[in-house]
């Protein structure tokens, strides 16, 4: 073991992300170099998680993290079980449970937006509880909807312009929330562009599916990346709206939707409000065109909700 005191003061009283920082600096690896070796073992740990884990902001305690923290030891050259005895008991876990003083902020903000909140914790919390907004800024988001015969929601594609603030931001994380009666297990998200699918968690009882969007390589701060995907759900219920939230100011946003011919609303409103919870304002109806679409855009936004509402016959 090195004779850098500060690295044995670290390992002696923690806490654990300090010890994991200085234990890096130490061995002179960069996070990069980290994660290939981790690879080398079998252990697939993302450039944002080791990055988190080391400022303090996640820690690891889902059993593949915790097989890789085992292995950090052996790489960077450390006694045993000097990082595992930093990291003490689990935090309490799932819908039974509220937020933990301590645990993610990124998840209780998003929570905040959509609801339900606990449900919404628990999925980013398997996730690593990363929402990675905060280290990726939306620069534009183009989504385009389409409504069936059925009068459900067949189709959705996004495609999204984000720049880091930060570096090592390797992955956008995607929520979708369906209506009441959604089958969860039949949603599928697929990479079109720039960007694949990695983690899926799914929460039938509050029809929300969170999934990792990954890119090809880590941003660094003022990098952007593209990417283009799709979400389909087949579960054929019925919807009337459609919205998108933002916990963070954003850049242009356009929202189309488009209803099958045999399935024409009667009457279809914009609307957005500042959380989950407050009044609708901004609110004004909208005409369809000639191939039955309707859509908005926004110059900027500001954190809150925006979207698209329709009434049936």
């Amino acid at each position: 073991m090195s004779d850098d005191r500060e690295l044995r003061g670290a390992l002696s009283e923690g806490p654990f992300h300090v010890a994991l920082r200085a234990a890096v600096e130490a061995r002179g690896l960069t996070l990069d170099r980290l994660r290939q070796r981790l690879e080398e073992r079998g252990l697939r740990v993302g450039m944002t998680s080791l990055s988190y884990w080391q400022q303090g902001l996640r820690r690891p305690e889902r059993p593949e993290s915790l097989r890789a923290v085992r292995a950090l030891e052996e790489i960077l050259i450390l006694p045993p079980r000097s990082l595992m005895g930093l990291l003490g008991p689990p935090r309490p876990r799932g819908r039974g449970q509220g937020q933990s003083a301590g645990s993610q902020p990124d998840a209780a903000s998003r929570s905040s937006i959509m609801e339900p909140a606990r449900a919404l914790s628990t999925l980013l919390h398997e996730l690593d509880g990363v929402a990675d907004d905060r280290r990726l800024h939306i620069a534009g988001m183009y989504e385009s909807l389409q409504i069936g015969a059925d009068r459900s929601t067949t189709r959705r594609e996004t495609l999204q312009v984000v720049q880091a603030h930060e570096d090592a931001a390797d992955r956008y994380i995607m929520v979708y929330r369906g209506d009441i009666g959604c089958d969860v297990e039949r949603v599928r998200i697929r990479a079109l562009e720039d960007c694949r699918v990695g983690r899926v968690r799914r929460d039938g009882p509050t029809a929300l599916v969170v999934a990792e969007l990954l890119f090809d390589r880590a941003l660094r701060t003022g990098d952007t990346q593209v990417i283009r995907y799709e979400l389909a759900d087949p579960s054929g219920v019925e919807t009337t709206e459609y919205e998108r939230s933002f916990r963070f100011p954003a850049g242009q946003y356009m929202l189309r939707v488009s209803f099958a011919a045999a399935a024409l609303p009667v009457g279809v409103r914009r609307f957005a409000r500042h959380d989950s919870a407050a009044g609708e304002h901004d609110q004004g109806e909208l005409t369809l065109n000639a191939h039955h679409a309707v859509h908005l855009v926004t110059g900027s936004l500001q954190p809150g909700l925006i979207g698209i509402r329709w009434k049936w016959s």
